[in-house]
């Protein structure tokens, strides 16, 4: 099943999988068939969106190799408004920045599993997969301050 979200951020593709968000897409989808839980992912992220909600609740299933998923999973730690660095955070997991930034990059639920709050030692934004690349990121690290 998949929903679509009109966000600030640009257009939204949100995907379920046995009451599961699996992915989220810049973007419209090709057809939308809704449940209960995109709803729910649709009312979170509105709820972000307007400042009020500083954390996601919703069951995610992201598919990746276990590291890519040990990544995905620690990032959910690092508060609302916090940055860390990539190698910082790397450092949390006993890994290098540079392996980090790959998991990163291949993150199939952006926004809701905060990888645009690891930014560059030197405070530059880094990647990021967003609509508009690093003006996305920059926005939500707005937003969240």
């Amino acid at each position: 099943m998949q929903l679509s979200y009109n966000s600030p951020v640009g257009p939204l593709s949100l995907f379920e999988d046995q009451g599961a968000i699996v992915a989220v897409d810049w973007g419209w989808p090709a057809s939308e068939q809704s449940s209960p839980v995109l709803e729910q992912a649709c009312e979170q992220l509105h709820a972000y969106f307007s400042g009020t909600l500083k954390r996601f609740d919703l069951p995610l299933n992201p598919h990746g190799t276990p590291f890519q998923l040990r990544v995905w999973q620690a990032l959910p730690a690092i508060p609302y408004g916090q940055t860390l660095s990539y190698g910082a955070f790397a450092k949390t997991l006993g890994t290098g920045a540079r392996a980090v930034g790959t998991a990163l990059g291949r993150n199939p639920l952006p926004i809701l599993i905060p990888c645009h709050r690891i930014i560059a030692a030197d405070g530059g934004l880094g990647g990021y997969s967003g609509w508009d690349d690093v003006d996305t990121k920059r926005f939500l690290l707005e937003l969240e301050k």
